[in-house]
């Protein structure tokens, strides 16, 4: 435990938080937990409660390293995932196991249990990709009916007030339909009403009405299918899986990150985010679309349209380098790799988490001082692999593989002398876990590192995000919100602008707030404007060489007149890459975008405009680290 005299040298203090206090304010909404004064924890509350959490689940620092970990996390220079800001030192540790602690996840759907199981991964703030290429396997739906009677305790299920009555109620519903079909009865007397706190997990209760409307749409999913007598298609799997995302993000209480990974000669699928056709459901915004792709001969028009401003750009997942490559040209077979983490810097197994960490490369200030801050956030890491996991596939796969993901983030303003770094840091990673997995008895991991989008923990420290360029060098950062989270109204009265999240039918949603902040990236940042398509592919591939044995995610600005080198550069160099998305620079016809570029002028008027407000923050809620749910940047 750290000692109370060493903690009250940072009493008060406050790091250099990113971005004219944004990151102050993304803190105090995603990861300070209530604290028993009615008020919210402070910098260094949260990071003495992680670092000794760290230490309860057998980190097995010494105390000097203990104190180390402190002050590297104070001051920014690196942070366990931020699902381990959250969550560590919480009794749901113990509760949760890792299950509590981890980023992501990834699941083959070939049975109802497997969609259930997403659902209860979701409920725990974790996202999930998923292939939809076994909806084959799940069978053809059975005419069923289902009914919901709210108070009526004689039903043949009363759905339990926690994540794992809900996603009891998912699974009897889709066993229902693919096992023979029948009627279902159930209530939701138990569950509390919206606005009710979460005790356990943080939070507020969203109320039924979110879960009866989510089931309801499963059931027309399902019965569509029914009446035509036909296989579910993989546009039914995504559909189901998308409802039970929006279903998860119950107003805003919580966030839903998803990628769905399909064939490129599957047109449908390929067509299932046509937004520019109309009658597209608004739930299908819950999850990226990816492909999976051996050869990018096989890539048609269908692809290349939303590239051309027909429809939503979909990524590439390459599952043969993923299984074969570590770093780039050093071989390092994993075959048990399935599919990918919802930002694709994870190759994952079926049913395997995303175990997640972060050196910020701007703020080391020597290769010895990042071989120092990593090799603590691994020991961290570590730690949670070994944790036992409530799924008993989950807990095997784990404990077998015990992969990690260490990341480094602002590639783009770190310079050339903090990139020299980076190789000699990795070796000294892959030496530290072979003696370390001796002492403690564990497997060495399949894999260490990697390079993830790094959305909201890059924005406490002010930096780009992972090996992206900044978007501009002045620009406005949209933030969502729960209406009812307190920090909305001490934005709002700062003078930040507040408005309605809006659907991609238009519509407002009033449980959603977006909040807009001016953000400035410091002279010398690579920023999107001043870097083409292809250079920011060579950057990628750069940190695949020198850092990431896992993937090296990256959404790509693009602009229309690039698309041809783009599609040369994929056919010449997809043996060595793991992942990759795109998004146009400009004209990408997102509402409400995540980043707006502006002018110097428009940032001072913007900035003048902010006002300090008199308060609290607020109380932090349930998060992912994707801010915005999906990956973060795309």
């Amino acid at each position: 435990m750290l000692s109370d005299d060493f903690v009250s040298a940072y009493v008060g203090r406050e790091p250099d938080w990113g971005f004219n206090g944004l990151g102050r304010v993304v803190y105090k909404r995603t990861y300070a937990r209530p604290t028993d004064d009615g008020g919210t924890e402070e910098w260094w509350q949260t990071v003495r409660r992680v670092v000794e959490g760290a230490q309860a689940i057998g980190a097995g620092l010494d105390e000097d390293e203990e104190r180390s970990l402190y002050d590297h996390m104070f001051h920014l220079r690196g942070l366990p995932a931020g699902r381990m800001l959250w969550q560590m030192g919480t009794p749901n540790n113990e509760r949760l196991g890792g299950d509590s602690l981890v980023n992501c996840w990834f699941v083959d759907v070939a049975r109802p249990s497997d969609l259930s199981w997403m659902f209860e991964r979701l409920m725990l703030g974790g996202g999930v990709g998923f292939s939809v290429n076994g909806a084959g396997r799940l069978g053809i739906p059975a005419p069923s009916v289902v009914e919901h009677r709210p108070t009526d305790p004689d039903v043949d299920f009363i759905v339990p007030d926690n994540r794992a009555g809900w996603a009891q109620l998912i699974e009897r519903v889709l066993a229902l339909y693919l096992g023979g079909g029948g009627r279902l009865t159930y209530s939701t007397l138990a569950v509390r009403p919206a606005g009710a706190p979460i005790s356990t997990f943080g939070g507020t209760a969203s109320g039924p009405g979110i879960l009866v409307d989510g089931v309801a749409a499963i059931c027309g999913v399902l019965d569509r299918a029914a009446a035509e007598g036909r296989h579910l298609t993989s546009v039914d799997v995504l559909d189901v899986a998308n409802i039970i995302g929006s279903i998860v993000v119950s107003g805003n209480v919580r966030r839903s990150a998803q990628i769905a990974l399909g064939e490129p000669g599957d047109g449908d699928f390929l067509r299932a985010k046509r937004w520019d056709l109309g009658g597209v459901p608004n739930h299908r915004a819950m999850s990226n679309n990816s492909l999976y792709l051996d050869d990018p001969a096989d890539l048609g028009p269908d692809f290349w349209d939303g590239y051309r401003g027909v429809g939503e750009p979909y990524g590439l997942f390459n599952l043969q380098a993923s299984r074969r490559w570590g770093r780039t040209g050093e071989e390092r077979p994993d075959p048990s790799i399935a599919g990918t983490n919802p930002c694709a810097e994870i190759g994952l197994a079926d049913r395997e988490s995303c175990n997640l960490a972060e050196v910020f490369l701007p703020r080391i200030r020597s290769a010895a001082e990042l071989r120092e801050v990593a090799g603590l956030l691994y020991k961290v890491q570590k730690a949670v692999a070994a944790m036992p996991y409530l799924d008993p596939v989950s807990d095997d796969v784990t404990s077998r593989n015990m992969r990690l993901g260490l990341g480094v983030t602002g590639l783009a303003q770190a310079g050339a002398e903090r990139l020299s770094w980076l190789s000699d840091g990795y070796e000294y990673l892959r030496a530290l876990d072979a003696s370390w997995s001796r002492l403690r008895g564990w497997p060495e991991s399949v894999r260490l590192t990697t390079v993830k989008p790094s959305g909201t923990l890059s924005l406490l420290a002010g930096v780009t995000p992972g090996v992206h360029p900044g978007f501009s060098r002045y620009h406005v950062r949209r933030v969502r919100m729960s209406s009812a989270d307190p920090l909305v109204d001490w934005c709002r009265r700062s003078g930040y602008p507040v408005e309605p999240a809006r659907g991609f039918d238009g519509e407002d949603d009033p449980a959603t707030s977006v909040v807009e902040f001016p953000c400035e990236f410091p002279a010398g940042t690579v920023v999107a404007e001043d870097v083409g398509a292809i250079d920011q592919l060579r950057m990628q591939a750069r940190a695949q060489r020198d850092w990431a044995d896992n993937a090296v995610s990256v959404t790509v600005y693009y602009r229309p007149e690039e698309l041809p080198a783009i599609q040369e550069h994929i056919a010449a160099n997809w043996g060595t890459i793991k992942s990759v998305s795109f998004l146009p620079l400009q004209d990408h016809g997102f509402d409400q975008a995540p980043l707006e570029a502006i002018d110097e002028a428009e940032y001072r008027r913007r900035l003048a405009a902010v006002a300090a407000a008199d308060g609290d923050l607020g109380d932090g809620e349930l998060g992912l680290e994707c801010d915005g749910g999906a990956c973060p940047v795309r």
